[in-house]
């Protein structure tokens, strides 16, 4: 059923990455939410870490729109899945405005986003080397795609009052409304390393004080009444919000067992035992700051599966929660916590008992190294015959793939589109069984598939592919 889906929105994006969107965006979330605003935060493409920061200015999952692993015609269902009882959406955008999958034209680009959103779009200018010419810049972006609808500029990095009216007076030639303009302000610089800013899980009250003062400068530099009526120019969208109970194609209640579960049932390409039982199967998935990267709708995933999911923290945590038939690991930092990781020989152990008695575990990326023999030369869990390290190389971007072997995560054949991200080597690169093929932009395996274990350097977005929740689901329950 399609239906009418109205909530004001921006989508915030730049020239070129480095520009100041996440400042920008998250100014604004943080500015507008201290108006007593209901604010949904989103942001176009892969990223796991500035969704962080979203939520810490808003109080809600920041939530990803990603159209390469999504799909375009998920972007406003999911949008909009967000964005319910919202007074207004942000959506930051990605690298340019109009940068997308290499070699695939706008497709996963911010301006695809922006369009398939029906959403003005606000460029965020790095003006610190540059007067009369921002208005030649702009009228490029703005020209570029005429279905692309510029509605305004925020200038940053401007360096005096003079700066100021040079650039002011360029783009009202252009026609060009100026919505704002930030001063340098390196007092509110947010702490980066080798994969990007430093998460809000590592540094929370340091986020804090960096969000705080983020609202303070959008505050004062940027007009948001005027933002705010830019954001209700945006017209209705014509489509039904995602929900994870219809991706599924269920539709029971948090507190009642999945029918997959009731005699007879096995959800169609799930292993399943034929028996229901007592109560939902626990599935465990790894937080704190070593693994912070996820996506919010695995876990309504999984909860509309018909699990109850419980968070434990490596890092601290001695067992895994009680009960636990499933285990989700996803990606992080575990680069950063190997001593700690590896000095929590209690979990450790516990992980590779559960993994050997063959219990269903995904492991992503940042999994992927935990259950290896060691990382960094520290002992991790020993799961995988596998050693892990840091490497000078980056490792990043889209992946088409398909599931060579079959697993608790997905049945053999299976097409997923994902995303690489690290900065570390595992030898080997692949098991006797791997997790997946990639057939573009490079023909290899890569990952392990062994026992109930699923472990890869893959990140998905299982939104693209519900049934790989259901199956992960069905495989925990099948466990008790």
């Amino acid at each position: 059923m399609v239906t009418s889906f109205n909530v004001p929105r921006l989508v915030i994006a730049a020239p070129s990455s480095g520009s100041g969107k996440t400042t920008v965006a998250t100014g604004l979330m943080a500015a507008f939410s201290e108006r007593g605003l209901a604010v949904s935060p989103h942001k176009a493409g892969p990223d796991y870490i500035d969704p962080g920061y979203h939520a810490l200015a808003t109080g809600r999952p920041g939530r990803n729109l990603d159209a390469f692993m999504c799909g375009p015609d998920l972007v406003a269902p999911l949008f909009a899945h967000g964005a319910a009882g919202c007074d207004l959406a942000v959506v930051e955008g990605v690298m340019g405005l109009y940068d997308g999958a290499a070699g695939r034209g706008e497709l996963a680009s911010t301006a695809q986003v922006a369009k398939l959103l029906r959403a003005p779009v606000v460029l965020v200018v790095d003006a610190s080397s540059q007067s009369r010419s921002v208005a030649a810049l702009v009228h490029g972006f703005a020209s570029f795609d005429p279905q692309v609808r510029l509605g305004g500029v925020i200038l940053n990095k401007v360096g005096s009052d003079r700066h100021e009216v040079m650039l002011r007076e360029a783009l009202e030639e252009a026609g060009m409304p100026v919505l704002g303009v930030l001063r340098r302000a390196p007092q509110v610089a947010t702490p980066s390393r080798h994969l990007g800013l430093v998460p809000v899980a590592e540094r929370h009250t340091d986020a804090l004080a960096s969000v705080s003062a983020l609202a303070a400068q959008v505050r004062a530099g940027c007009d948001l009444d005027a933002l705010m009526a830019l954001a209700r120019t945006a017209p209705p969208l014509d489509c039904e919000a995602w929900s994870p109970a219809a991706a599924l194609g269920r539709s029971w209640g948090a507190g009642s067992a999945s029918p997959a579960f009731e005699a007879g049932g096995s959800g169609g390409n799930a292993p399943g035992n034929g028996a229901a039982p007592a109560e939902r199967p626990v599935i465990a998935v790894a937080g704190g700051a070593a693994f912070t990267f996820s996506y919010a709708e695995h876990t309504e995933l999984l909860t509309a599966a018909g699990a109850e999911v419980v968070t434990f923290d490596p890092l601290r945590d001695e067992a895994l929660p009680p009960g636990t038939a499933g285990l989700v690991i996803g990606g992080g930092f575990p680069e950063m916590y190997a001593p700690e990781l590896s000095a929590n020989e209690p979990l450790r152990a516990a992980v590779a008992a559960f993994a050997a008695a063959g219990g269903p575990v995904a492991a992503e990326c940042a999994g992927l190294l935990y259950l290896g023999r060691s990382l960094d030369g520290k002992p991790m869990c020993g799961v995988l015959d596998a050693d892990a390290r840091m490497s000078e190389r980056l490792t990043l971007g889209y992946r088409e793939a398909v599931a060579v072997s079959d697993s608790a995560l997905a049945r053999a054949g299976t097409r997923l589109r994902g995303h690489e991200f690290h900065r570390t080597v595992i030898e080997p690169g692949a098991g006797a069984a791997p997790a997946w093929g990639f057939t573009h932009p490079e023909r290899r395996v890569e990952g392990f598939v062994q026992q109930g274990v699923h472990a890869s350097y893959l990140h998905t977005h299982w939104a693209a592919e519900p049934s790989v929740a259901r199956r992960f689901t069905e495989a925990a329950a099948a466990r008790r």
